[in-house]
């Protein structure tokens, strides 16, 4: 069962916008799954998904923080492009592509119009593919200036944006 905060994190990446970007994310990389996460420190929730592989993540749904590469992404603020894991001498020794199975992943941070992080724009392939290229980090890094200003709009008019992490559920 999903609580509030990852409820509300599911509710923001029903915007249409979201899910074409999505769309649009996996036909130029070749890639199989892409997604908008919302990174915390003790969480990463998928805000909405164009899941072709059957990674099986749906909106809200959620990952253990430490066994994403956003969390460190979360913690250094920059883009990380992988063509193919198992090749990338920095790469194929990392636990995470052998815990999803991954071989190429890219993930670019969001930053909210106020400057605070909200997560990242990521996307995943069991194969490798190029995302090295220029064109294709200026185009996903595009992507995901236009993520971060969807939601930063969302949030704005909402006039609130949900709490960095959920109240624990045994508080009962």
């Amino acid at each position: 069962m999903k609580d509030d905060f990852a409820a509300a994190t599911a509710r923001l990446g029903e915007e249409p916008r979201i899910v074409a970007i999505l769309n649009e994310v996996c036909r130029v990389t070749g890639m199989g799954f892409a997604a908008v996460a919302r990174v915390t420190e003790e969480r990463w929730i998928a805000v909405q998904v164009d899941d072709r592989i059957e990674f099986g993540l749906k909106p809200g749904d959620e990952l253990q923080i430490k066994t994403t590469i956003c969390d460190e992404i979360r913690d250094c603020g920059q883009a990380i492009f992988i063509d193919h894991v198992g090749a990338d001498p920095e790469w194929r020794t990392h636990p995470v592509p052998t815990l999803y199975g991954f071989e190429s992943y890219a993930s670019i941070p969001l930053f909210l119009a106020d400057g605070s992080f909200f997560g990242t724009l990521c996307a995943i392939d069991p194969e490798p593919r190029k995302l090295r290229a220029a064109d294709t980090i200026a185009t996903l890094q595009d992507y995901a200036h236009e993520v971060a200003a969807i939601l930063s709009g969302q949030l704005l008019e909402e006039d609130a944006m949900p709490p960095l992490a959920a109240p624990s559920a045994n508080l009962l």
